[in-house]
């Protein structure tokens, strides 16, 4: 399971980096900078989907600080 959430965060900040590079192109690379973000996004609600399982089936335990 954590491979699975660095794995995503991982995919997440490489579509930001690919947005940066797309929008520093210049204005027409904006279909690209575009498509990557909704790539980000999309991740995010992923990355988002898995804790919620993973908590729901007790893949995952929340840690307070104690």
């Amino acid at each position: 399971m954590a491979i699975a959430i660095i794995a995503l965060l991982l995919a997440i900040v490489g579509s930001l980096g690919h947005a940066l590079s797309s929008m520093s192109s210049g204005p027409d690379q904006s279909q690209r900078m575009a498509q990557a973000l909704t790539v980000r996004i999309t991740l995010s609600v992923a990355l988002f989907a898995l804790l919620m399982v993973g908590y729901h089936f007790g893949w995952i335990q929340p840690k307070g600080v104690h």
